[in-house]
């Protein structure tokens, strides 16, 4: 990468953001552009980034516009007619995906990369955290923000081991070669992309060709994945009690949940959670037969595990008191939604759980209208917002509405976004959840505050 300026067009994207820090330890000029301000680009700006939130060729600065010295990122997430892209190709500068700006990154080291629609920023935040607890270390590309370390980005001077979520939208991880690489799941999503269920099962099984040989495929149990790996990649398969990496002796209570971790050649004793949620059991048992192959201790893999602080979005508690607990999580497909809820339920089976959903996509909401309406009937209460389109135009016939008539649960309301404040002011509540992938994150810090104020002595 001998570019003196890095220029990304959707820079405040979770993963564009994390190879924006990556360049700006690099001692690289970067910049970029994206539709609003939020806390990640306000935190690229204090770092030294220029960003600006207006799609205008004036608002780039002039040592921008250099062909032989600026490399131009764009995400698949940015419309082909944005006016920036279309006047960056228009001048033929050179212009990379991101995928492929990390896969020139990774190229040169050893990297864990985790694939699958959903889990895979559990799995490398915990995989990521274990290394960097160890004496082995590593550095990270994440798709969340670990509160461990406040940052998607670690970088090491000391390891050559790289740990990055391998993205399938667009096919994106095809452009990683990875030296270990797990799947977490492989639930068809993506259908406005790959079309068939069957292009994009066919698409994980592609990303398992791409390791190198002699590595190590790490792939869930019931997966449905026929590996296409080299005949020297080691395939192993895990769970949360059966594969040839699972866990035994599972302990659950008092707000911890205590493991032993097996796999073929070691057993791991007392394992306890940081964040202790059932799901986190088979998360883990993936980390650590990640971490373990590149020679993390037993006694590492048990203190990186108790001290695992997850990752911003993902079961994350805003408030946990006696009389009103508060999480956010980031499902937004159906069996993300189906696991999240089950986990809360099996921390508060005597307590109602009141679930926020925000729609994501209007392809995806199409596609999954009657799975999203038997997850969220999981749930005792359910409110659902209106659906964000993030990339996409609005679809005719698809709204909210098609996946709230598939609800049955006893309590449920359509809410906009600007309502919802004033509908929990005055709605009882024992444990709220809010999910999406959309921008609900937005009115976390308001529901926190209306949620303190009206319980009070929390």
């Amino acid at each position: 990468m001998n570019y003196e300026n890095i220029y990304f067009i959707g820079i405040g994207g979770i993963g564009m953001s994390n190879l924006a820090r990556y360049f700006l330890s690099k001692g690289k000029r970067v910049g970029g552009y994206d539709r609003t301000e939020t806390p990640l680009t306000r935190k690229l700006a204090e770092e030294g980034a220029f960003v600006h939130y207006e799609d205008n060729l004036q608002k780039i600065p002039s040592s921008f516009i250099d062909k032989e010295k600026t490399l131009v990122v764009y995400t698949p997430a940015v419309p082909a007619s944005h006016g920036e892209l279309v006047f960056f190709s228009e001048q033929r500068f050179t212009i990379m995906k991101r995928a492929q700006v990390l896969g020139e990154i990774t190229k040169t080291s050893d990297a864990i990369c985790v694939a699958g629609t959903h889990g895979k920023t559990t799995v490398s935040s915990m995989t990521a955290h274990l290394l960097r607890q160890s004496h082995v270390d590593c550095n990270a590309f994440l798709g969340g923000i670990l509160k461990n370390y406040d940052s998607n980005l670690l970088l090491s001077d000391k390891s050559n081991i790289t740990v990055a979520e391998a993205d399938e939208y667009d096919r994106s991880f095809h452009w990683l070669r990875p030296w270990i690489a797990i799947i977490t799941s492989a639930d068809p999503d993506h259908l406005d992309i790959y079309g068939t269920e069957e292009a994009y099962r066919e698409s994980f099984e592609k990303f398992t060709s791409l390791i190198r040989p002699h590595g190590l495929l790490i792939v869930k149990k019931d997966a449905p994945v026929t590996p296409q790996a080299d005949d020297t990649v080691t395939v192993m398969t895990y769970g949360v009690e059966e594969g040839d990496y699972h866990a035994e002796n599972i302990r659950v209570g008092d707000g911890t949940i205590l493991f032993d971790f097996v796999s073929h050649d070691r057993k791991i004793t007392g394992i306890s959670l940081g964040v202790p949620v059932r799901i986190n059991i088979e998360n883990a048992v993936a980390a650590i037969a990640a971490a373990t192959k590149c020679g993390v201790t037993d006694e590492e893999v048990r203190h990186a595990m108790h001290t695992f602080g997850g990752a911003r979005r993902r079961f994350d508690f805003h408030i946990k008191a006696r009389n009103i607990v508060f999480i956010d999580d980031y499902a937004h497909h159906p069996q993300e939604l189906s696991a999240a809820i089950h986990s809360v339920q099996a921390l508060y089976p005597d307590r109602k759980v009141t679930g926020i959903f925000q729609p994501h996509l209007y392809s995806r909401t199409r596609d999954f209208a009657a799975d999203f309406g038997r997850s969220l009937s999981l749930l005792d209460d359910v409110i659902l917002l209106d659906i964000y389109p993030a990339r996409e135009e609005p679809i005719a016939g698809v709204s909210s509405q098609i996946i709230f008539d598939r609800i049955t649960s006893a309590e449920k309301l359509l809410c906009s976004k600007e309502e919802l404040l004033e509908l929990l002011r005055y709605k009882p509540l024992e444990v709220l959840v809010t999910f999406g992938a959309g921008d609900i994150d937005r009115l976390l810090p308001d529901i926190e505050k209306l949620l303190r104020e009206k319980y009070g002595d929390i």
